[in-house]
């Protein structure tokens, strides 16, 4: 009769270990996610990962196809009057980037350097007696370089309530 090379609770502490380390294993095979952006309005909110980023700057082709895309991007609805509001993770502001706000490809705020945005009873619907008022508008918002180039963009649809 041979004995056990490891006893009961050697055989667990090894499992253990093995399952740990696979899991590290794994976890290093990740990609690092991006900082969330948040769109809130009244007490919903929704919050996304980037729809495009680079460690470097994205081509201007890159930045129309991101703010055109939105296959991807969540849903909030929105009432005439509601409070809009924007918020950022403060590593989208960290060594001199800066975010703005861009509502169906057109910038609607300057780039701040701000983790939020307040817009109380803003009509982002408003058509200026210009015709009907779409049923729904893309919100992107875009953190650029210190330089001012884009670097990350997210996407939203809000739709009319």
């Amino acid at each position: 009769m041979t004995a056990p090379l490891f006893s009961g609770r050697g055989r667990r502490s090894v499992a253990a270990l093995g399952a740990v380390s696979a899991g590290l294993l794994l976890l290093s095979a990740c990609d690092k996610p991006t900082p969330l952006a948040t769109v809130t309005v009244g007490s919903s909110s929704v919050s996304t990962e980037a729809v495009c980023s680079d460690a470097k700057e994205l081509s201007m082709d890159k930045v129309q196809e991101c703010l055109t895309d939105m296959k991807d991007a969540k849903t909030i609805a929105y009432r005439r009057g509601d409070t809009l509001r924007l918020g950022v993770e403060p590593e989208v502001v960290e060594d001199g980037k800066r975010w703005q706000a861009v509502l169906d490809g057109q910038p609607i705020t300057e780039p701040s350097a701000n983790t939020y945005r307040s817009f109380p009873g803003a009509d982002i619907f408003a058509t200026g007696g210009q015709g009907e008022a779409p049923s729904a508008k893309k919100l992107n918002i875009v953190q650029v370089g210190e330089d001012g180039k884009p670097l990350a963009v997210w996407a939203y649809n809000v739709k009319l309530k």
